[in-house]
């Protein structure tokens, strides 16, 4: 174990991370980050490598990756298995890729329903709950 300098309670790791106390215990519940062992009459405490396992964590969810495929990831992490982690990168890229689809549609219909209603100026009826009525989303 690392000496008390070079460790960490779970509250000064929390904030080395920029996350909650909570948040780790979460990731320890769904097994993406080990719990020390706490010593007799004493604190649990966390490595650097222990910090840094956490940051990876937060950095594939900003990418988009849900806990279970960053689990995926973090058993590949050695490096060596790089045509697995791409398979799960392609998966997420194509989700994205979706996501941004359905996105560049829904700007497109709001555009749409937006100009309507500013073009529908003294009408008593709005053209977009109108679509909406008439499920012109899609």
């Amino acid at each position: 174990m690392a000496s008390n300098q070079d460790s960490l309670t779970i509250g000064a790791m929390a904030r080395a991370a920029g996350v909650n106390v909570e948040t780790i215990r979460f990731y320890q519940r769904k097994g993406l980050l080990a719990e020390p062992d706490r010593p007799v009459g004493g604190i649990r405490r966390y490595v650097s490598a222990d910090v840094a396992r956490l940051q990876f964590v937060k950095a594939a969810q900003r990418l988009g990756f849900n806990l279970d495929e960053v689990g995926q990831l973090l058993k590949l992490e050695d490096g060596t298995h790089c045509s697995e982690a791409a398979e799960l990168a392609a998966l997420r890229l194509a989700d994205v890729r979706s996501k941004l689809a359905d996105l560049a549609r829904m700007e497109t219909v709001l555009s749409t329903l937006v100009g309507e209603c500013q073009a529908e100026h003294g009408n008593v009826s709005c053209p977009l709950i109108h679509a909406l009525h008439e499920d012109r989303t899609v």
